[in-house]
């Protein structure tokens, strides 16, 4: 069973610069992939990933010295992602789909959902490339790094992905163990999601959902108001965006907080769950 768990990172601030020029590598060589299989594609020819992280890798030396300096998984990880973007395209065109049903993959912004990943590969002897020890994780290259907290899951480190959200940087572990989620009882209930609650069930239990807009909606259009008044790229202009960020990610962690909540209360005692729609 391959479990995730997500911690926030206490870097120094050298780390922090590495970690943003790692997410800057992973972003260019990501549009690069794109971009390419574009040019290949209209040209007739028939690309794959394999094919593009060979020619990057040709390449990188000389027209992206500064690629070097990071751990060669970014590139390569992003490289992957491009490609399996692609064959998500093709296999929803094969489906019948149209327009933005395929979902075409679009080139990554500076700034917005910044990451990347560093992969352990197969297992082999020697030193993995990701290791945890306690409340700290080591990365390529950079080494070790402090975590807010210790890892929750036990078993072999599959890959780990960092990435910053606001003004924080975070890691996602990807594991592989042997723990089993331990089921309590049994049971068939049936959820119907609406508006005024987050879900009602059908043993007459309802569950509010969260309004966090409405204790921070104030705050919010301050925040916005504030922004739209700054002159896009100064430094108080970063500043206020930096801070409408944060205000951002609360409402988010909110909503998503409440989500993982019902989502374990379901899970717990009912062994079948089926929704309005009729699907388990």
């Amino acid at each position: 069973m391959l479990r995730a768990h997500k911690i926030k990172l206490d870097p120094t601030q050298e780390q922090a610069t590495y970690l943003a020029k790692a997410c800057g590598v992973a972003r260019h060589a990501y549009n690069w992939a794109l971009a390419k299989w574009k040019e290949q594609y209209e040209a007739g020819l028939q690309p794959n990933e394999a094919a593009l992280r060979k020619q990057y890798n040709a390449i990188k030396p000389v027209e992206f010295p500064w690629a070097l300096e990071v751990t060669k998984n970014a590139p390569q990880q992003a490289i992957k992602n491009a490609g399996t973007a692609f064959n998500n395209v093709f296999r929803k065109v094969k489906e019948g789909k149209k327009g933005r049903e395929c979902g075409y993959p679009q080139f990554k912004k500076k700034g917005l959902r910044d990451s990347f990943r560093a992969d352990n590969g197969s297992p082999k002897k020697g030193v993995s490339a990701v290791q945890v020890d306690g409340k700290r994780v080591k990365l390529p290259i950079i080494g070790w790094v402090k975590m807010r907290e210790e890892q929750r899951f036990c078993g072999c480190i599959q890959s780990a992905t960092v990435s910053r959200l606001a003004d924080g940087w975070y890691i996602s572990i990807l594991v592989e163990t042997d723990e089993r989620l331990h089921q309590k009882s049994t049971g068939v209930v049936g959820v119907d999601f609406g508006l005024k609650a987050l879900a009602t069930l059908s043993t007459g239990e309802s569950i509010p959902g969260p309004k966090p807009h409405r204790r921070l909606d104030g705050r919010l259009r301050r925040l916005n108001r504030s922004l739209a008044r700054k002159r896009k790229g100064s430094a108080n202009w970063k500043k206020a965006k930096t801070k409408l960020s944060r205000l951002h990610k609360r409402l988010a962690d909110i909503r998503e907080d409440a989500l993982h909540k019902l989502s374990h209360h379901l899970t717990t005692p009912f062994d079948v769950i089926g929704d309005e729609a009729g699907r388990k």
